[in-house]
């Protein structure tokens, strides 16, 4: 239900699950040993995640595999957790590539992307308090922080599904292109990544993740200026700046 395959640095991953690509506890187990695999691989540098078909980025989880039991749906919601955790800590950069309805988990597996991309048809929403439930794959935590308390809870507590530019205007995404042309447009963002120094890039996504963890402005503040000192006396900083003085495309380790 996960095809994946690696060009030139990016990886990219396909939701494949007719007709709206749901997740199952299988799917998002495969997803987190996949990006467990794509991360150790030095040669890939970025993952572009979409889904398959022009209608559906991911209509969220499979509802008919939780068998109205608290089991099935503690191992549902677990999987979620880990699937989902693994896009968001992984050390690539991770562009979601929208290209058509993201609803429930399926936002969720966007929202834990680095980067999105949308189609100028996608449809967000996060409908689960409709049947009952709540976003529980990191709606309810990544979504504020995104969007901000007011546009998290609009959709969330008054179920408002949102369109491509919507998403725009709120910076839920980044970016707004024509039908068919998402993918295109993340691999054109992940070939920038390939540019950088894989351990500046890896550093950074880490400090950029301290404020949403919850780390202390004066911590983050401090971590940031070890972590510039680490990187002066990496070898990626003699290469980048004799690069920059030869005016010549840096040739950075892989590892």
């Amino acid at each position: 239900m996960i095809r994946h395959e690696i060009r030139e640095g990016t990886a990219f991953l396909t939701i494949e699950n007719p007709p709206a690509n749901t997740w199952t506890p299988q799917s998002l187990l495969d997803l987190e040993k996949l990006v467990a695999e794509l991360s150790s691989n030095p040669a890939v540098r970025a993952l572009v995640v979409t889904g398959s078909g022009g209608k559906f980025f991911s209509a969220g989880a499979d509802l008919k595999t939780f068998n109205d039991t608290p089991a099935a749906a503690r191992e549902f919601i677990a999987r979620f957790g880990t699937g989902f955790g693994a896009l968001r800590e992984t050390r690539l950069v991770v562009i979601a590539a929208i290209n058509g309805y993201a609803m429930g988990g399926g936002l969720e597996c966007a929202l834990s992307c680095d980067i999105r991309i949308a189609e100028e048809h996608a449809q967000m929403a996060l409908p689960e308090p409709a049947v009952g439930l709540l976003p529980g794959g990191c709606g309810t935590q990544m979504l504020p922080w995104l969007v901000g308390e007011g546009w998290a809870k609009r959709m969330i507590l008054t179920n408002e599904r949102v369109d491509a530019q919507t998403a725009l205007r709120i910076g839920l995404v980044q970016e707004v292109v024509a039908r068919g042309q998402s993918v295109e447009a993340a691999a054109a963002l992940a070939a920038r990544v390939a540019t950088l120094s894989p351990q500046a890039v890896e550093i950074c996504k880490k400090l950029i993740h301290n404020a949403r963890n919850g780390v202390a402005k004066p911590a983050g503040l401090a971590d940031e200026r070890e972590r510039f000192m680490d990187l002066f006396t990496h070898p990626d900083r003699q290469e980048g700046v004799g690069a920059f003085l030869e005016k010549r495309a840096p040739q950075w380790r892989k590892g």
